[in-house]
């Protein structure tokens, strides 16, 4: 069998959905081996989160490296270190730098909660995205998991979720919707992504 290829995850706060897909890789649904998660907040959850469940993390940001240049050469180093073929972005707040975009140039895949093209770019984020779409009156929301290149949510689309949006949703019912989806979403999308690119 050919040997199975390293998904390593960046993340800032929670990481749902890394958690979510190392155990998927655990359980072999996902055929694929956890690398190691990067993160640059030492308080998030998801680092204590991997030290009590023997995944490889680190902490890395502009604070730990004397900048945003030292930060990204250093987080392309260590997610070389690790084998890594695929990065995943798992609510990583930070954009990713240029040496690290150029070394894994088409492997970086993020999820961005609503449905690309619309309402992306800069300042879309969390519930930026949301109010938004309700703003909006849009009939269906949803979450993509897109390529990331150098533009702002820019990357190739990979696979799409869909909700619809009701007129009694609030921004929190809109929020809890999409979210319901992008774990089994982002799944899909990856199992996708690396029969495409086997």
């Amino acid at each position: 069998m050919p040997p199975k290829p390293v998904i390593s995850f960046l993340a800032s706060h929670g990481g749902s959905s890394a958690k979510f897909l190392i155990a998927a890789m655990r359980s072999g649904d996902l055929i694929a081996e956890p690398g190691i998660l990067i993160t640059n907040n030492r308080d998030s959850a998801i680092l204590h989160w991997c030290l009590d469940h023997d995944m490889t993390v680190r902490h890395i940001s502009s604070k730990t490296h004397r900048g945003e240049d030292n930060a990204d050469e250093a987080i392309c180093s260590v997610l070389q270190q690790a084998g890594t073929e695929l990065v995943v972005c798992s609510g990583y707040m930070k954009a990713i730098g240029p040496r690290t975009l150029a070394a894994f140039d088409q492997r970086i895949l993020n999820i961005h909660p609503a449905l690309l093209p619309k309402f992306g770019g800069k300042g879309m984020y969390g519930d930026f995205v949301h109010s938004a779409v309700l703003a909006a009156g849009e009939a269906h929301s949803g979450a993509s998991v897109h390529v990331v290149s150098a533009g702002i949510d820019e990357g190739e689309v990979i696979l799409q979720s869909q909700v619809p949006v009701t007129t009694d949703d609030t921004l929190e019912t809109l929020r809890q919707k999409v979210q319901a989806t992008e774990p089994s979403l982002y799944l899909a999308a990856l199992k996708k992504f690396l029969a495409a690119n086997a």
